[in-house]
């Protein structure tokens, strides 16, 4: 059996998360990519196509400090400064999408620090 590629492997599992999640304007989509360094976080509305809020683990609320910071740290970071943003904006409740990726380190402490946060999903 030949070996899959993790980017393409990835892809596929991603694909088969939005078969199933989608963003609305009252339950918009909190959408997760993480790279070898850093972690982004959207908060999506599907039908409408656009941004609603967005963080990531560069922004200069995040980086200041980041460097003593192991990942995970900066990934919780980012997911309250994300709940943040978002309930700035008058949501409460979205619909996680994990991009694909394992519930695991940084992804699981951007979602649990966003849900402390006060976003519900």
């Amino acid at each position: 059996m030949a070996e899959i590629e993790t980017g393409v492997a990835r892809k596929r599992r991603h694909a088969r998360v939005r078969a199933r999640v989608k963003g609305t304007t009252d339950r918009p989509r909190l959408a997760v990519f993480r790279s070898l360094n850093h972690i982004y976080a959207q908060v999506i509305d599907d039908r409408e196509g656009t941004t609603m809020a967005c963080a990531s683990s560069l922004d200069s609320e995040i980086r200041a400090g980041a460097d003593a910071e192991v990942k995970t740290a900066r990934a919780g970071r980012v997911g309250s400064l994300i709940a943040k943003r978002t309930l700035e904006k008058g949501i409460k409740q979205v619909v996680f999408d994990r991009g694909g990726y394992k519930y695991h380190g940084r992804v699981k402490a951007l979602a649990e620090a966003a849900r402390q946060g006060g976003l519900k999903f």
